[in-house]
């Protein structure tokens, strides 16, 4: 489609790599399948933009609070959610290749190379196709459209069928008669851990309905196509947040975080017109209402976060599976009846965001190669990275002009002072034009140089990334003023 850049997304992949963002996972052994490790600046900018969802969920609303439940849960947890029965996506093999892939991911991969209204005619198809569970349906689009396999060339495709996409594992060293009881699951998801613990925090954090609880964490998924770099992995971090409500306000809570959700990646200066809203067509087995904020990738709009409207069915369904009752007590008033509105089991809006998606969109939207002329008339150029600075993985570089005069001895003190506010990082090593394009190549927003004017009247200069123009700061203000520039 006319979105997919290709050749900026590989360029992304490989400054990711080369600065020490993302690795390939055991790269030493030739890597491993859609496993990715983040390296020194991309596990500061992951943590970084989950600090900043964390705090914008719990310290900033009163009524949601956090839990970090366990990977490992009781397997009847699992069937509870539908996941056993429910989890699966529709996966095709190509006869000649052995090849699998997931339906969806095979049409849609052949849709980006069509014009865009042939492309958008090919996807409203198989929606309306896999909403409908028409797997004869899907097939004989992929046939009449001729898709081919990648791998064999040929379009010799085996009918569809379900594929369930959580792993399994054992759970203890002890041998069972029956291996299906020491059977678990690594968690497809960190929904779980918050509906099984909700009368838990209820309780113990005194939460009075409408509340959410809160949860960050890995959850993994045996997907049998992970392709677009981190977009779509097997192990993946999660950003939840399970909003618990009265029966009947289900759906104007829905509203508001579908609106909320937005105005949280809008404030980390994403550009509006890079989101937009993607209303579900097909339901899952929970959901009353769902939908997608999607970001303009360069491979084109792809899913970064979803809110779903799930009704009662996460704790009605463990109630009936644990026997123990998942209720709420609301005492008060219903002005329909004059009287308290009792035990209910809440509604749920759910808000589900990817870290890792969110990583990448950060990422794909700050990445520049940039051409400018400089003072003296010369052509330049620079490979940047706008990253927000509230996010940036490194917020201010200190720099001695040269590794003599005492010039390093003041940096050092400039760094003791400011590392307890955010993060500094110190260098030496080349000419300070060198080392201000490596620190444009990390996104770090702020460079201060100590030079020998800064003995004198104990000044610096302060280098802004995105101008690229410097002026000179007091020493005792640097801490002050680069920390309001992040605020």
């Amino acid at each position: 489609m006319a979105t997919n850049d290709n050749n900026r997304f590989q360029a992304i992949i490989a400054h990711a790599k080369e600065y020490g963002f993302v690795f390939p996972g055991s790269e030493i052994y030739d890597g491993l399948s859609a496993v990715y490790d983040y390296g020194p600046w991309g596990s500061e900018l992951k943590k970084n933009i989950r600090d900043y969802w964390w705090k914008s969920m719990t310290q900033l609303h009163e009524n949601i609070v956090g839990v970090d439940a366990a990977i490992f849960m009781h397997p009847t947890t699992w069937k509870a959610s539908g996941h056993v029965d429910n989890f699966s996506d529709p996966m095709i093999d190509n006869k000649d290749s052995k090849k699998r892939y997931r339906v969806d991911h095979l049409i849609e991969s052949y849709a980006d190379t069509l014009p865009q209204k042939e492309a958008a005619d090919l996807l409203g198809v198989m929606d309306r196709l896999l909403s409908a569970d028409d797997y004869a349906g899907l097939k004989k689009l992929i046939e009449d459209c001729q898709i081919k396999c990648a791998i064999s060339g040929t379009s010799n495709w085996t009918d569809i069928r379900q594929f369930n996409l959580m792993f399994k594992t054992e759970f203890g060293a002890v041998a069972s008669e029956n291996e299906e009881d020491n059977i678990v699951y690594l968690r497809p998801e960190t929904a779980q851990g918050i509906f099984v613990n909700f009368l838990n925090v209820q309780k113990t954090a005194r939460m009075k309905i409408p509340f959410g609880i809160a949860q960050t964490g890995k959850a993994f998924r045996n997907e049998i196509v992970a392709r677009q770099f981190i977009f779509r992995m097997r192990e993946f971090e999660q950003m939840e947040m399970q909003f618990f409500v009265r029966p009947g306000t289900e759906g104007e809570w829905y509203r508001f975080w579908k609106e909320e959700r937005l105005k949280w990646h809008l404030s980390l200066g994403m550009p509006a017109e890079k989101y937009r809203y993607h209303d579900h067509v097909k339901l899952a087995h929970y959901a009353k209402e769902a939908c997608d904020i999607e970001f303009e990738f360069p491979m084109g709009f792809k899913e970064v976060e979803g809110i779903h409207s799930r009704g009662d069915y996460d704790l009605s369904q463990h109630q009936l599976y644990s026997k123990k009752k998942l209720q709420y007590y609301d005492n008060d008033i219903n002005e329909a009846t004059g009287k308290p509105y009792g035990n209910y089991v809440p509604n749920v809006v759910e808000t589900s965001i990817g870290l890792d998606r969110m990583f990448l969109s950060v990422l794909s939207q700050a990445y520049q190669e940039e051409k400018f002329t400089k003072e003296g008339g010369s052509d330049d150029s620079r490979t940047v990275l706008h990253i927000p600075p509230k996010l940036a993985p490194v917020k201010l570089a200190v720099l001695p002009l040269t590794k003599k005069d005492g010039l390093p001895e003041i940096a050092r003190d400039i760094m003791k002072n400011c590392r307890g506010d955010f993060y500094c990082f110190y260098e030496e090593k080349d000419t300070i034009g060198k080392r201000y394009r490596r620190m444009d190549a990390i996104g770090t927003p702020f460079c201060i140089t100590i030079d020998h004017q800064t003995k004198d009247d104990q000044t610096v200069t302060i280098r802004y990334r995105d101008t690229m123009l410097q002026e000179r700061i007091p020493v005792a203000a640097i801490k002050d003023h680069v920390t309001e520039k992040i605020r």
